[in-house]
């Protein structure tokens, strides 16, 4: 066998025009289904999601200072780290399990301490020296009362760890009933481009798996076998070489009745 021969048959050509081809012919399917898994998205993220609320603090990290002798000094903090790194301290003071404790016995919360872990983020404002924490559950008034008391019990940590540093409450946390999550719009836009990619995989998959014969070039592509002949379609009236309309074939049924006739 020739080597040529033997990679054509181990190889498998995609006929790219074709599956376009195929999902052209059904793009109707591809947006009904499309609207479809929209309209679900939609419909989840506005009754079967539970909404979520937020409330934030903004806290001010005072300089650190020092007492040798009689002589007092006081060093800012943003000269002593970058405030990223200041963040990040005092994130992983207040995202302890001691403080997480401390802020359920203030707040009277039913939380356990894992559970505020994760409704917690704080971060600081444009690299300064002012950090927020924002407290993130599904009722708004509850997620307020969390972010006050934050502002009660991390300054008292910050003191406690940290000698010589202080915080103060910049803002408090008021109550916000508008929802940050899910959002109506993002889980529309998922659901149709879900539903787009599902439809026009599905009928790619569809054109790529079906090996019938659908009409000369097909074999010429495929198997590079010439054509010597073709069997016309007589039941398409719509086809100037090989169909017949109806006239032509009531005129030949008509032919045919009279030739029995005579016959008899």
């Amino acid at each position: 066998m020739d080597k040529n021969e033997k990679i054509s048959k181990d190889t498998y050509v995609v006929d790219l025009a074709h599956v376009v081809k195929v999902v052209w012919q059904h793009i109707w399917t591809v947006v009904v289904v499309s609207l479809a898994t929209a309209v679900v998205g939609c419909m989840l993220a506005a009754f079967a999601i539970r909404p979520s609320y937020s409330a934030s603090i903004m806290l001010y990290v005072n300089n650190t200072s020092f007492n040798v002798g009689d002589l007092g000094f006081s060093i800012s903090s943003s000269e002593l780290t970058a405030a990223q790194s200041l963040a990040k301290t005092y994130t992983v003071l207040l995202k302890n399990r001691t403080t997480l404790e401390r802020l359920i016995d203030e707040t009277k919360v039913e939380y356990s301490w894992e559970e505020l872990y994760d409704m917690i983020e704080s971060g600081p404002v444009n690299e300064t020296e002012v950090m927020q924490v924002t407290v993130t559950c599904d009722d708004p008034y509850e997620a307020a009362r969390i972010a006050n008391g934050i502002a009660v019990v991390l300054p008292q940590r910050v003191t406690e760890v940290i000698e010589g540093a202080s915080m103060e409450v910049v803002d408090s946390a008021i109550v916000d009933t508008e929802k940050v999550a899910p959002s109506i719009t993002l889980y529309t836009v998922v659901g149709f481009a879900v539903g787009l990619l599902l439809s026009v995989v599905t009928l790619t998959i569809m054109a790529l798996m079906d090996n019938t014969i659908h009409d000369e070039e097909y074999v010429i592509r495929t198997f590079g076998y010439p054509i010597l002949a073709q069997v016309p379609n007589l039941n398409d009236s719509s086809s100037k070489r090989y169909g017949y309309s109806s006239a032509y074939a009531s005129g030949y049924a008509r032919a045919a009745k009279r030739h029995n006739t005579t016959q008899e």
